[in-house]
């Protein structure tokens, strides 16, 4: 309960100066008698009116409390917020080809990819998000869900090796388009994350971009990976041997993607540089909500009011009947 005018609530101040004004009076009126002794009054106790009679005054000061709190005004509010949100469907896309175990990025490009996008996945809480990926052939880690927690356990789960080698971009968009076409998200993202060039699978990635465009589907791609060199791990007659390989990443391919479907094309040389681009994305793809707060106020002064009134004329009443003359 909250207060319109609460300013006339110090009103109620007012009662303590009437309470000593009574108590003062009351020690003015009281009778005295001289008596040379008092023993003709053993055994009298004074009766229950005498106990009663501060009763109205006790009522008037209630009363008094009563209709300043109704001057105040009373309210009950009941108010609550109204939020629609709208969620984006996004799929994530990541290359698990042989290169990403390259550790130009810690402890390597494949782990790096994982955590960063683990991180990108807990700040989207009101999104749809799928998982795809690709090396020589491309098949869905993870269908659209809400349940990230359910996706966050899959993402974290990939290695290398699941499925045949190679860098088939093409079958990776296609394979993300695919998981994207039916839904009714006015907003639907791929983000494609590859090292390398499409070397693999029966679907150019141009072809993919023109589907996705096709659909109205948005792709942001990410080419991984240092300029230069990179320490990979080969395998050699004698084990596996670390050897610094070429970086070879397609970007005019991956911007052409990107330019074709209004999306973007982002390049990560190294962790920092990764989360930064998932950072950029993140904020470019801001899902829409809409607060709304709403506040009802209900007057509630109406019992007070009669509760003022009937202690008014239960004073009144009391005055001047069972209490008008007290023995």
């Amino acid at each position: 309960m909250v207060f319109l005018n609460p300013k006339y609530l110090y009103l109620l101040l007012l009662l303590i100066p009437l309470i000593a004004w009574y108590v003062f009076r009351l020690s003015k009126t009281q009778a005295s008698f001289k008596l040379a002794s008092t023993n003709a009054f053993k055994g009298f106790k004074p009766g229950f009116r005498v106990y009663m009679r501060h009763l109205p005054f006790l009522l008037r000061v209630a009363s008094i409390a009563l209709i300043i709190i109704v001057i105040a005004r009373p309210q009950s509010v009941n108010s609550w917020e109204e939020t629609e949100t709208q969620g984006i469907d996004i799929v994530l896309a990541l290359d698990v080809s042989g290169s990403m175990l390259s550790q130009d990025l810690q402890p390597d490009r494949l782990q790096a990819a994982k955590k960063v996008a683990s991180e990108f996945v807990i700040d989207r809480k009101n999104d749809n998000i799928g998982l795809v990926v690709f090396a020589g052939e491309s098949f869905t880690q993870c269908p659209l869900t809400t349940d990230h927690k359910v996706l966050l356990n899959l993402l974290n789960e990939i290695e290398f090796g699941i499925i045949e080698d190679g860098t088939a971009i093409g079958l990776g968009l296609a394979t993300s388009v695919n998981r994207l076409k039916e839904s009714e998200s006015d907003s639907r993202v791929v983000i494609l994350l590859t090292d390398g060039t499409n070397n693999s699978g029966q679907i150019a990635p141009l072809t993919a971009a023109d589907l996705a465009r096709s659909y109205g589907i948005r792709v942001y791609t990410v080419g991984v990976g240092t300029t230069g060199m990179a320490p990979t791990p080969v395998q050699t007659p004698f084990g596996i041997r670390m050897q610094n390989m070429p970086v070879d990443i397609d970007e005019k391919t991956l911007t052409d993607i990107a330019v074709m479907t209004g999306g973007q094309y982002f390049r990560a040389q190294d962790t920092d540089g990764l989360r930064q681009v998932y950072e950029e994305i993140d904020e470019m793809e801001k899902y829409l909500i809409s607060v709304q707060n709403v506040t009802q106020r209900k007057e509630v002064f109406l019992p007070f009011a009669l509760v003022a009134l009937a202690l008014i004329l239960i004073e009144l009443l009391l005055r001047r009947t069972w209490l008008r003359n007290i023995p």
